[in-house]
């Protein structure tokens, strides 16, 4: 049902607490996080191994977790180490432990076979916490499978139709035929609109006098992570052998992880590199990409729920679901290469 081989965004670096926990649950598997006593995170399967209490209910205790239902005691290798009513501890007695890493303020966890989990896998998000880049985090909770999400993002001739006051400026905008290209973990999208208008979110704090240049430039790499190169300059000087002069510009992060076969986390950020001095700036512009996404989720959910009413309805494939279409080929190979090897538990 999901790919496991992978890195997955389970949280902002704020949501793990040095005392205390975090539970989410994530491709499926309930998960806890906490952080030993060096501050570094630790993520446990979310159920005691003796009855399958939630060990999000524990009590941390220096570098080791306790079960509060019967008091079995983990190091964190997962290992029980101290049983209370009983000295001999069997060898079975332990907690699966999922390789996790913090870095540039999002909490990775890999929820595959461990020993493929290379850190240099981990897609560069480095902007979240670029002291040049300015951006507030944000997290929505998706009721819907996380695949339809991904063909929200990887075709974005919706935006002025859903989006039309916050980000998606003119109609004009979807007309634009995108440049797709296959890479080695996803797709790239690259979409230039010229001479069109500027979008709602960019005229509240850095307004443009006329027409602009507007691009979209981003990779969408498995499991469903955007990186999104984009921003508008006046015409003639944001085109694609332009030079972005004086132009506004973001470099958007976001990150699908499915929670269930029908629930998402969604972890977004949007951030820019003007008037970084002025935090409301900053507010604004990631209000207005809360707004937008908020539109995103009610048309999503809606979409979800009609699918759901009619179990052998088909899709009809346009010119323009090329990227969404490539990307679900490939979610579903490697899930299939997965099955085969027995290697995605």
């Amino acid at each position: 049902m999901f790919v496991k081989n992978c890195w997955y965004v389970a949280a902002w670096d704020n949501e793990v607490p040095e005392d205390g926990f975090l539970a989410r649950t994530i491709a499926g598997i309930p998960v806890v996080f906490w952080r030993d006593s060096t501050k570094r995170v630790v993520a446990f399967e979310d159920r005691c191994c003796h009855r399958g209490a939630p060990l999000s209910k524990g009590r941390r205790e220096g570098d080791c977790l306790r079960c509060m239902y019967h008091g079995l005691k983990f190091d964190r290798s997962g290992a029980c180490i101290e049983i209370p009513s009983q000295q001999t501890i069997p060898p079975q007695a332990r907690v699966r432990v999922f390789p996790a890493i913090q870095k540039h303020r999002w909490v990775w966890i890999w929820m595959g076979d461990a020993t493929g989990a290379d850190e240099a896998l981990i897609p560069d998000t480095h902007w979240l916490d670029d002291p040049a880049w300015r951006c507030n985090d944000g997290y929505i909770h998706y009721d819907v499978d996380y695949l339809l999400i991904a063909d929200n993002l990887l075709d974005f001739s919706h935006l002025p139709y859903v989006h039309p006051t916050t980000l998606g400026g003119s109609e004009d905008y979807a007309t634009v035929v995108p440049k797709i290209e296959r890479t080695s973990r996803g797709v790239k999208v690259t979409r230039w609109t010229t001479n069109t208008e500027a979008p709602g979110f960019i005229q509240k704090v850095r307004p443009f006098a006329g027409r602009v240049d507007r691009w979209n430039i981003y990779d969408f790499v498995m499991p469903g992570v955007l990186l999104m190169d984009s921003g508008m300059a006046l015409t003639g000087t944001g085109a694609p052998e332009g030079r972005r002069v004086d132009a506004a510009e973001f470099r958007g992060c976001q990150a699908l992880t499915p929670a269930t076969a029908n629930s998402t986390h969604y972890f977004f950020a949007h951030p820019h590199n003007f008037l970084i001095d002025q935090p409301e700036i900053t507010r604004s512009i990631h209000q207005s990409v809360v707004a937008a996404f908020a539109e995103d989720r009610a048309m999503i959910e809606a979409q979800q729920a009609r699918l759901g009413m009619d179990g052998g309805f088909k899709m009809v494939s346009l010119g323009i679901d090329s990227a969404l279409s490539q990307f679900r080929w490939m979610v579903n190979k490697q899930i299939d290469a997965e099955a085969k090897s027995g290697g995605n538990t």
